[in-house]
C-alpha cells in the first residue's frame, strides 16, 4: 500500500469538495469559469514543471500524448458539465450523481477491456439510478423541460466525462504529472476559447476573482497535480474509495454553510448511490481474500 499516494489523494479529494461552493461565487457561467481554470493551472503546472526541471528528463511517447490529450478533451467537458450542474441544482444533490462516476468505470471495464460483470455489480448499477432518480425528484422526469432544468443530465454526463479521465489516465504511465495535467489544461484553453463570453468579466467584484482564482489554482492546478500523481500508483479499488472524501466534505459545506436541507427521498436516494458504489468496490476486494 503506497501511503504517500494515498495522503496525497485524500488530500486532493478533500479540497476538490470544496469546489461547489467556490463556483458558485465567482460570478461567471461555467464555460468561463473553466476556461480560466485552465489558464491558472497552465500558468501554474507549466511553472512548477519549469522549477523543478522536469521538462529537462521528460519523455515524450507519441501513443501516451495521444492518450494524454484524449483524457484533457474528457477532464475539460467533466469541468463544464458540473459547474452546469451546479448552476442547475443543489451541491448536494450533483456531486451525488457526479460520483456515479466508479459504476461507470466499472461499466467501462466490462464494454472496452470485456471484463466480468457480477450479478451484484449489475443490481448495484441499477441502484444506483434509482437513487439518483430519488435525489432530482420523480416530478422532473414527468416532461423532457423538467427533466433539462432539473441539471440531472448535466451531472450525469459529467459522470461519465469523469469515469473516462479516469479509465485513460490510469494507462499512462510515461508522462510526469505536471506534464501530464499541463498538456490537458492547454487543451481546454483551445477547446473553450471559442465559446468564451468575454463579457461576463465585466463588473466583477474582488471576492468573484478571488474565487475564480482559487478554482484555477488550487482546485485545478495544485489538486489535479496530486490526483494524477497518486491515482497511478494506486489500485482502482483504492482510488474509488478514497474519492468519497470529495462527495463527504461537498455535502457538509451544502449543508452546514449553505443550508441546504435534503427531504427524506433526497436522502434515501444519496444512501442507495454510496452504499451500492461501496459494496461495488469493497465486496469484490472482499471476496478475493477468502
Amino acid at each position: 500500500m503506497n501511503i504517500a499516494a494515498m495522503i496525497k489523494l485524500t488530500v486532493a479529494m478533500a479540497i476538490f469538495g470544496s469546489i461547489g461552493f467556490f463556483t458558485i461565487h465567482t460570478g461567471i457561467p461555467a464555460v468561463e469559469l473553466v476556461f480560466i481554470r485552465c489558464i491558472c493551472a497552465t500558468l501554474f503546472l507549466g511553472g512548477m514543471w519549469l522549477i523543478v526541471g522536469g521538462h529537462k528528463s521528460e519523455k515524450w511517447n507519441k501513443k501516451e500524448i495521444e492518450k494524454t490529450l484524449l483524457c484533457g478533451i474528457f477532464l475539460v467537458l467533466n469541468w463544464v458539465f458540473l459547474f452546469k450542474a451546479f448552476e442547475e441544482m443543489s451541491i448536494s444533490i450533483a456531486i451525488s450523481i457526479y460520483n456515479l462516476a466508479p459504476i461507470f468505470v466499472l461499466i467501462l471495464g466490462v464494454v472496452l477491456l470485456a471484463e466480468k460483470m457480477s450479478f451484484g455489480a449489475i443490481l448495484a448499477t441499477i441502484v444506483c439510478f434509482i437513487g439518483s432518480i430519488l435525489i432530482v425528484g420523480l416530478e422532473n422526469f414527468s416532461s423532457f423541460n423538467d427533466f433539462a432544468s432539473s441539471g440531472f443530465g448535466w451531472a450525469l454526463l459529467s459522470a461519465v466525462c469523469y469515469a473516462l479521465t479516469v479509465f485513460i489516465s490510469k494507462t499512462i504511465s510515461g508522462v510526469s504529472s505536471y506534464a501530464l495535467t499541463f498538456l490537458q489544461t492547454i487543451v481546454g484553453i483551445l477547446m473553450l476559447f471559442p465559446f468564451c463570453d468575454f463579457t461576463v468579466f465585466e463588473g466583477l467584484t474582488t471576492t468573484n476573482w478571488l474565487y475564480i482564482l482559487g478554482t484555477g489554482i488550487i482546485h485545478t492546478g495544485f489538486v489535479y497535480y496530486l490526483f494524477f500523481d497518486s491515482i497511478r500508483n494506486l489500485s482502482t479499488v483504492v482510488v474509488s474509495v478514497l474519492v468519497f472524501v470529495d462527495p463527504v466534505v461537498a455535502i457538509l459545506l451544502d449543508v452546514l454553510i449553505l443550508s441546504f436541507s435534503p427531504s427524506i427521498v433526497q436522502i434515501a436516494g444519496i444512501l442507495l448511490i454510496f452504499g451500492s458504489i461501496l459494496y461495488t468496490v469493497y465486496y469484490p476486494t472482499k471476496v478475493s481474500h477468502r
